[in-house]
């Protein structure tokens, strides 16, 4: 009887500690064509440090003088941090310049490449 029921708790705490482990499951890149860059020289509108993902919404001059409002997806904060970056990294009035792959569908959006910083980007004219 005895060797029943610690067999039975070992089941239990077992599955417990399943539960509470941190969930790996992560969304697909399939929407980001993976195959293309783009640079975009823009205005931070908002920069959201968060988890699963950070944002940057940025403003890009467009055609015609038109401005065209981008969401970039970013790591996570805490993938960001080992990277040297912060909550203030990234402020809203900065010009950036980002490569980023685009969104497959044509929306104004994309997945981080890479970023160049405030301090490397030319005041535009």
């Amino acid at each position: 009887m005895v060797h029943r029921q610690s067999i039975a708790l070992l089941v239990v705490l077992g599955f417990s500690g399943l539960m509470g482990a941190p969930a790996t499951a992560h969304h697909s890149f399939a929407m980001f064509d993976m195959t293309k860059s783009i640079r975009l020289e823009g205005t931070v509108q908002r920069f959201e440090w968060t988890n699963p993902h950070s944002w940057i919404f940025l403003e890009v001059a467009g055609p015609g003088a038109a401005v065209e409002q981008w969401t970039i997806e970013l790591p996570a904060a805490g993938l960001l941090a080992r990277e040297g970056w912060n909550k203030n990294y990234v402020r809203m009035g900065e010009r950036v310049v980002l490569h980023v792959n685009p969104l497959k569908d044509g929306r104004k959006g994309g997945n981080l490449e890479s970023f160049v910083p405030p301090s490397a980007v030319p005041a535009s004219p």
